[in-house]
């Protein structure tokens, strides 16, 4: 397998879950998780050290991640919302990578991690601190990278001053977040492109939140422009409750496994794993939508 036939694929269930009212029950996200765990995802975006008033239904993500198969070759991604969620996942062995929604629009940052952009910014400069300490990874999402709905300042020039400041503090890796799903395939390609040239030594990856009906124009946008790291949720569900909007969910994980597969590029997750991934999520999602 070479890096240029490859795309590293992060499951995010801890993003479809978050927004289901009826409340999970701690034995079934262990049992749904441990599946994806086989399944041969490169990362799991598994939980979250966050506010359990603000997104009650990750309120047992310690318990959860005592029951996981920490054998598993899949790494363990934690998000976290400020310094202190970030001291706590980084306590955790288990856990390889914390990630932070750092967004370029202060209204979302708001409503996100109660700050605005620029003490967002400090926190990011702690969490990395923190992270690096503790022999952790820190990936920054850019939520609304593509735009927002608020009417806040947006620009490519936006995005990419943000990027460079984050990348002048030694992070690494950012993935491009269409927080809300606005963006079109044009400005996935665009955006993209830019940020993917502008720091080739950066890891960029895209957070795609899609409809039915659009979902491969985006993914294909975002391959065509370089991008080689996608997150994706089975079944598509997610969306961040934070937005306080109509939600729209996630690429789902079926349709990009299927993209891939039609373009022959090659990424670690067993087809029989993965089937059986598929299958568990009825349990966990069908009874609570």
């Amino acid at each position: 397998m070479t890096t240029a036939n490859r795309v590293w694929v992060t499951e995010c269930p801890r993003d479809a879950m978050q927004g289901i009212h009826d409340f999970i029950p701690t034995e079934l996200k262990i049992g749904y998780l441990n599946s994806l765990l086989k399944a041969g995802f490169d990362r799991l975006d598994f939980g979250s050290f966050v506010s359990p008033k603000a997104i009650p239904q990750l309120s047992d993500t310690r318990e959860v991640l005592q029951g996981l198969d920490t054998a598993s070759t899949t790494r363990l991604l934690s998000i976290v919302a400020n310094l202190r969620g970030a001291e706590e996942a980084s306590s955790y062995e288990a856990i390889s990578i914390l990630g932070y929604p750092f967004s370029v629009s202060e209204t979302f940052q708001k409503r996100n991690t109660n700050s605005g952009i620029d003490a967002s910014f400090d926190t990011v400069l702690r969490i990395h601190e923190t992270a690096l300490n503790s022999g952790k990874e820190l990936v920054v999402y850019i939520s609304m990278a593509y735009g927002n709905p608020y009417g806040d300042e947006w620009s490519d020039e936006v995005v990419l001053n943000w990027i460079t400041k984050l990348k002048n503090t030694g992070i690494s890796k950012i993935a491009l977040a269409d927080t809300v799903g606005l963006a079109e395939a044009k400005d996935v390609s665009y955006l993209t492109s830019a940020v993917i040239r502008e720091f080739p030594n950066l890891e960029v990856g895209t957070h795609l939140h899609c409809a039915p009906t659009n979902w491969r124009e985006k993914v294909e946008a975002a391959f065509n422009a370089g991008c080689r790291h996608f997150d994706s949720a089975i079944k598509g569900y997610g969306g961040c409750p934070m937005a306080k909007d109509e939600l729209v969910g996630n690429l789902a994980t079926e349709n990009l496994v299927q993209y891939l597969k039609e373009k022959n590029v090659e990424t670690l997750i067993d087809p029989a794993g993965f089937n059986h991934a598929v299958h568990a999520s009825n349990l966990v999602f069908l009874p609570a939508v």
